[in-house]
Order: C-alpha cells, then sequence, then structure tokens
C-alpha cells in the first residue's frame, strides 16, 4: 500500500461520511412526517430496523428544537 492509495481510500471514506450524514438527516425528516402523517410507530420501525426508542426519540428532536439533533437523530446514541 502506497501513500498515494491511503490517501485515495481515506478520501473515499471522508466522502462516504459526509453522504451518510445527509442520509441521515433525511430519514430522521422521513421518520417524522410518517409521524404527522399518523402512520403506525410499529410500520416506521418495520420499515427503517430501528427501534420504538429511536424513532420516538428522533420524532422528539423536532418538538423540542434540540441544540444537538445528532443526539437525537442518530440511531447510534441509542445502541450499545
Amino acid at each position: 500500500m502506497d501513500k498515494g492509495s491511503l490517501q485515495y481510500i481515506a478520501g473515499r471514506f471522508r466522502e462516504a461520511e459526509t453522504r451518510a450524514e445527509f442520509l441521515r438527516i433525511e430519514l430522521a425528516e422521513a421518520i417524522r412526517q410518517a409521524d404527522r402523517e399518523d402512520l403506525p410507530q410499529k410500520d416506521i420501525c418495520e420499515a427503517t430496523g430501528y427501534t420504538r426508542q429511536q424513532v420516538r426519540r428522533i420524532v422528539k428532536a423536532a418538538a423540542t428544537d434540540s441544540d444537538d439533533p445528532q443526539s437525537a437523530d442518530s440511531p447510534r446514541h441509542d445502541e450499545a
């Protein structure tokens, strides 16, 4: 592995992280919209693979207008 190859892979990784962040935000808004349109939480969980608690936190984040949306939108904070 040479330096140029490593830089290329690292750059691709950073681009993927950026895309993932945009998609995470888009999915969180879609979950909020589904909740506003009264889609059952069970269906939201089945469609996204998120737990009921994760869905509740995402929906609640919109209502409380959290200073740190990452903490409420991101399911990775609910795992462990």
